[in-house]
This record gives structure tokens, C-alpha cells and sequence, in this order.
């Protein structure tokens, strides 16, 4: 299996520029963060991939998934709370993508998405076709290939 994360080409200069703006003040209070990344997992199970993506904060329908040509899209965004005077604002908006390109023989059509505890679930089913095939052995104790 094979599965190809494609990484944001200005993800350091993101980190060098948010490093800078907290060091002399600017910082990224009240203002949008560019660049964020959401942690994910990958794993291979025997009938399905799971990918779980790390979303605190952010509200399932401000999440959008999309699958064209073998290429996983997960996006969206994370607005904070505008109620009340801010006194303290750590936890600024910011949107996000992440794209995985998917192994071939993945079922499109049956893909689930479930959200929960700040967690986005995806199941992504292999086809039948696709799956390892088990090939059985006969135990007769003949040789093979006879002298």
C-alpha cells in the first residue's frame, strides 16, 4: 500500500512567520493563522484504510471532504467564539487542507465519514478485487516435481 501525503510547500515559512510575529509582538492574537496542518493517522486494515484527522474546534460543517482522482481532500476552518469582549484571544481562526493520494483499488463510492469529539473518521473500503487473496495449501506429502 501506498498512500502520498502531499505537504504544503510554505508550511515552514508559515512556523518562520507566526515565530517572528510572537517574538516581536505581533503575534497571531485576534488575526488569522495561515498554514495550519491537522495531525492525522493512516492505517490499513484488512478490508478498509482508517484515517482519523485531529479537528479540535472545528464544527463538521465547517469540514468538507472530497475524493477526485485518487486525491483525498480534507478541508475547512475554525472561527472562534464572537461572543462577549475579547480580554484574551490564544486561539485564532485559521483554515486548513490536507490532500493524501489514495492506493488504487480503494471503493469511492462507499467511503464513510463520521465526526466525533473533535475527530474526523474516515473509512475508505478496499474492493474485493483489491484485497490480499489467501491461497491454500495442500498438505499431501507428494513431491512436486518427481525424479
Amino acid at each position: 500500500m501506498t498512500l502520498t501525503m502531499l505537504r504544503d510547500p510554505f508550511a515552514d515559512l508559515h512556523l518562520m512567520d507566526d515565530f517572528f510575529g510572537r517574538v516581536f509582538g505581533s503575534g497571531t492574537t485576534g488575526s488569522r493563522v495561515v498554514g495550519v496542518v491537522p495531525a492525522l493517522d493512516v492505517r490499513e486494515l484488512e478490508d478498509e484504510y482508517l484515517v482519523l484527522v485531529d479537528l479540535p474546534g472545528v464544527k463538521p460543517e465547517d469540514v468538507a471532504v472530497e475524493l477526485t482522482d485518487q486525491v483525498l481532500t480534507i478541508s475547512g476552518s475554525r472561527t472562534p467564539v464572537e461572543t462577549g469582549e475579547a480580554l484574551r484571544l490564544e486561539r485564532p481562526s485559521y483554515s486548513f487542507v490536507r490532500r493524501l493520494t489514495l492506493p488504487k483499488g480503494v471503493d469511492a463510492d462507499k467511503i464513510v465519514a463520521d465526526y466525533h469529539d473533535g475527530v474526523l473518521e474516515l473509512r475508505i473500503p478496499k474492493r474485493a478485487d483489491a484485497k490480499p487473496k489467501r491461497i491454500a495449501i495442500s498438505g499431501t506429502g507428494q513431491k512436486a516435481i518427481e525424479q
